[in-house]
């Protein structure tokens, strides 16, 4: 059982009520927000939420533009959001990823293939064990333990799964990640998902860190890679 608070943003009555009957038999404490605007103002008011499964077609605004406004937010900026849309081309799951979605979950969906979504991103945003209190490499600074990231004396915030990204590429320096082993080792599961979600994320982790975003390297036609030494001079 999971004692997580999710809220459910969907202006299907029908979709609602099995959602919220499905949580929380599973443990999760629920709220439910038929508009952006109300899911914004349960956001405002309720400080325990650790989940938000985002309708992208809401009758007030877009799910991305909640998205967008969540992630704006200094209360709300590292909140998982999971979205649900009955639309399923790819431009939607990139727009979804560029505003800082968490994951993409396409309609008509099993409550199987929900529950596997909801704890994996509820997972990756809980934080690891640490290896050390702090790690240093170059201008970077990461707080394993408290889940924080500096660049110099300025904090870079971060989304849960961006620093599960930094984590991972940063612990496997100097060797190449693919695309296909970076979803599957960050993202957790198998998502319907294309590996453009992690150029998209790459490409926002870099943004958000900066002069520091240097060090992760592409690998043309391969995937990734984090120098093995700050200066580039990995010989």
């Amino acid at each position: 059982m999971d004692s997580s608070t999710i809220l459910i943003v969907e202006d299907e009555p029908d979709l609602v009520r099995i959602l919220k009957y499905n949580l929380e038999r599973e443990g999760f404490r629920t709220f439910a927000a038929g508009t952006g605007n109300e899911a914004l103002a349960i956001l405002d008011r309720e400080p325990h939420v650790d989940l938000v499964l985002l309708d992208l077609m809401l009758p007030d605004m877009s799910g991305i533009e909640v998205c967008r406004r969540i992630r704006a937010a200094e209360r709300t900026k590292g909140l998982s959001v999971l979205m649900l849309t009955a639309k399923g081309e790819e431009i939607d799951r990139v727009v979804g990823f560029e505003v800082g979605a968490d994951d993409y979950l396409v309609k008509p969906f099993s409550v199987r293939e929900l529950m596997l979504r909801v704890r994996a991103i509820l997972r990756r945003a809980r934080p690891p064990e640490p290896e050390a209190e702090m790690v240093t490499f170059g201008s970077l600074r990461i707080d394993q333990a408290g889940y924080r990231v500096w660049v110099g004396d300025e904090e870079a915030i971060l989304t849960a799964l961006e620093f599960r990204l930094l984590a991972t590429l940063l612990a496997r320096k100097g060797r190449v990640q693919t695309r296909d082993a970076l979803l599957a080792d960050v993202w957790s599961i198998e998502a319907d998902i294309t590996t453009r979600t992690v150029d998209t994320h790459v490409k926002r982790l870099r943004e958000k860190l900066g002069p520091a975003g240097e060090y992760v390297e592409t690998v043309r036609g391969v995937g990734y890679r984090f120098r093995l030494r700050p200066d580039g001079e990995d010989a």
